[in-house]
């Protein structure tokens, strides 16, 4: 991959509101009219809206846009504030009552990080759709990131701060993959050498392995209420020719990009959800080779996404 970070592939756009104070936020992904979409949920608690109606089984073929943000199961409705910014833009699935606009939506729990009373509404994802640009976007504790951390096994007190992350890169094939990262995990990240990058702390300030820790104690630490706190939320964005099935399967093939960057990953105390939006127009009959080679970038730019999220 480049360098120079690469933008989001023509006609997608991602935008952030940010409550710096209440320690929240919310981040939009828009895609171009007529985009695929497919999703692959991991974690054992995740927090999610509308992730059926894109499963490659749904008759629903277009998906308008995803909502990640924070304000646990709250944030939820930040996709209301999505759906009308595209309603007033004529942006939707169409059915012959008039377009629909259909917006899947993720969220990660961060009321324990800031103000809990400070969730992010319809009106916050309505101003992250009116943020939006086809810019590199925003990374670190901004959006959905505003309140994460990750390494929580000694409590989040010793835990460390977090955000959100990207990378994108081009296949040889000549289709750009971006990978929009939200990384609030119970596990630590972990570079590509295996070095913890970001996790839990000790008393001394000292890093502390999440899966050593797991590996050699007796008796857990205090998990109280543990299972709310967690998650890593990825979407990936591609012009690349992808149907509903071939979308799944690259959103699939991400989920292995965060088991790269994460560890360890998809446990029961973690939400992990990761999203494909395609725009490329199909023609003639489906190319087969496409979900592979885009699926496998996908993955590396994921990976990588998440390593910018404690960097950035």
């Amino acid at each position: 991959m480049s360098d120079e970070p690469i933008g989001p592939p023509d006609g997608f756009s991602i935008g952030h509101w940010t409550d710096q104070v209440g320690v929240t936020g919310c981040t939009a992904v828009i895609a171009p009219p007529g985009s695929s979409g497919g999703v692959d949920v991991r974690g054992g608690g995740p927090g999610t809206r509308e992730t059926d109606i894109i499963g490659p089984l749904a008759g629903t073929a277009e998906v308008s846009a995803v909502m990640l943000s924070g304000g646990s199961a709250f944030g939820l409705a930040t996709a209301d504030g999505a759906m009308r910014w595209l309603d007033e833009r004529g942006r939707g699935y169409e059915t012959p009552g008039g377009q629909v606009p259909i917006v899947p939506a993720a969220i990660i729990y961060d009321l324990i990080e800031g103000d809990a009373a400070a969730r992010p509404d319809a009106a916050a994802g309505y101003a992250a759709c009116e943020a939006a640009t086809a810019a590199v976007p925003e990374r670190g504790r901004v959006g959905a990131g505003t309140g994460a951390a990750v390494g929580k096994i000694l409590g989040r007190e010793r835990a460390t701060p977090s955000g959100i992350g990207y990378a994108a890169a081009r296949s040889g094939r000549g289709e750009t993959v971006a990978a929009l990262a939200v990384v609030n995990a119970f596990g630590d990240v972990v570079g590509a050498d295996g070095r913890i990058l970001a996790g839990a702390r000790g008393p001394e300030g000292e890093t502390v392995s999440t899966s050593a820790t797991l590996a050699g104690t007796s008796e857990p630490p205090d998990w109280t209420r543990l299972e709310e706190r967690n998650t890593t939320l990825v979407c990936v964005l591609t012009d690349g020719a992808l149907d509903k099935p071939a979308c799944t399967r690259v959103a699939r093939m991400a989920s292995g990009g965060v088991a790269r960057a994460v560890d360890p990953v998809f446990s029961g105390v973690d939400g992990d959800v990761a999203f494909c939006l395609a725009s490329g127009v199909q023609t003639g009959s489906p190319d087969g080779f496409a979900p592979l080679a885009i699926g496998t970038l996908a993955a590396t730019v994921t990976a990588a996404a998440i390593r910018d999220s404690v960097t950035a």
